[in-house]
């Protein structure tokens, strides 16, 4: 295997020796790593290019960048999602990801090495802190001994999922790509193949005419092949060995197998493993505290119940959408059983 030295980002750095068994034992998450000492960020062109020890970060945080069509819905871009890493004396260098899975895992592996990195901005954080703030003006000044004690059994299950944020993470990320191939039609995705295949060819057939002199039609040819090669390839519509119907159920049912083993010798754990994520547990105490419930039974039904009232039509507080962008596709995979 080849390997090539990253650049330092920062004022200091590791030795030779530490840097090179650090590079090779990293997680990659897309074009970005988490090794034991530093974590290892992409170029415009390569993956991994440059190196941060860990010592210097102050934040790793997630930013997303929104098109016109994100918000609507419509046109060919949606959302942009980058890793933004603040270093040193404030500095700070962005990293443009594929998906937006691949930086939430990267963030969850992060926080779980490294608890001292602060996952969320600043403004994100003020922002979080005034949200709870008027949360806690909607809660019961007094709650039933019962109320107490179910939320002390839900904080506490939420504390242990919290101590694996990469399970919770994959689940949600797993879910939401089972939710979505359910509701994409296979025919699509064999016409964007039949387009693909198509585009290969014009580029091969305009690449031969323009060097044989044929005409310099072929170079512009070639060029609307290559445009549409890397629209499809990086649209993830193509059939592959990873992005299909048999490979995305395997993904859900190990995230699901893997959370199902870490919560198995927990005595009595309020969720099952398809539903076991922070977010859910953090929904149900806040049933609890706001006075809607008092038992886990009666948190979980009313959760269930308010989250299938959200829809696109609802406005929500941000801390509340990441909730439910996280949840509802794992109970609409289920349909709510």
């Amino acid at each position: 295997m080849l390997y090539f030295k990253p650049a330092k980002l920062g004022s200091s750095g590791l030795n030779d020796s530490e840097l090179k068994e650090d590079r090779k034992s990293c997680l990659v998450f897309g074009p970005c790593g988490v090794g034991h000492k530093a974590l290892y960020l992409n170029s415009l062109f390569m993956e991994r290019r440059f190196y941060i020890p860990v010592s210097n970060i102050r934040r790793a945080y997630k930013r997303v960048a929104m098109s016109k069509g994100g918000f609507t819905g419509k046109g060919i871009f949606g959302s942009i999602p980058y890793l933004v890493v603040e270093y040193d004396k404030g500095e700070s260098v962005q990293c443009t990801f594929k998906h937006e899975h691949h930086v939430d895992m990267m963030l969850a592996e992060i926080q779980r090495r490294f608890p001292h990195i602060e996952t969320m901005s600043e403004a994100a954080a003020r922002r979080l802190a005034e949200a709870r703030a008027a949360e806690e003006a909607r809660y019961v000044k007094h709650l039933s001994s019962t109320a107490e004690e179910s939320l002390a059994r839900l904080r506490d299950a939420k504390a242990f999922l919290e101590k694996r944020p990469d399970l919770a993470t994959r689940l949600a990320a797993a879910s939401k790509a089972r939710r979505v191939d359910q509701l994409t039609n296979p025919v699509h995705k064999w016409i964007a193949l039949a387009i693909f295949c198509f585009a290969l060819m014009a580029s091969a057939y305009g690449g031969y005419t323009w060097f044989a002199g044929e005409g310099d039609y072929g170079i512009y040819v070639t060029l609307i092949g290559l445009a549409v090669l890397f629209f499809f390839a990086g649209a993830n519509v193509l059939p592959t060995a990873r992005n299909n119907s048999r490979a995305i159920a395997a993904a859900l049912e190990k995230a699901r197998a893997d959370v199902a083993d870490y919560i198995k010798d927990y005595p009595d754990f309020p969720l099952p493993a398809r539903y076991a994520h922070p977010a859910t547990l953090a929904r149900m105490i806040r049933s609890i505290r706001e006075g809607r419930s008092e038992t886990v039974p009666q948190a979980y039904e009313d959760m269930k119940v308010v989250l299938r009232s959200l829809n696109s039509d609802v406005k929500v507080s941000q801390t509340e959408y990441e909730e439910v962008v996280a949840v509802k596709p794992m109970f609409l995979l289920e349909n709510y059983e």
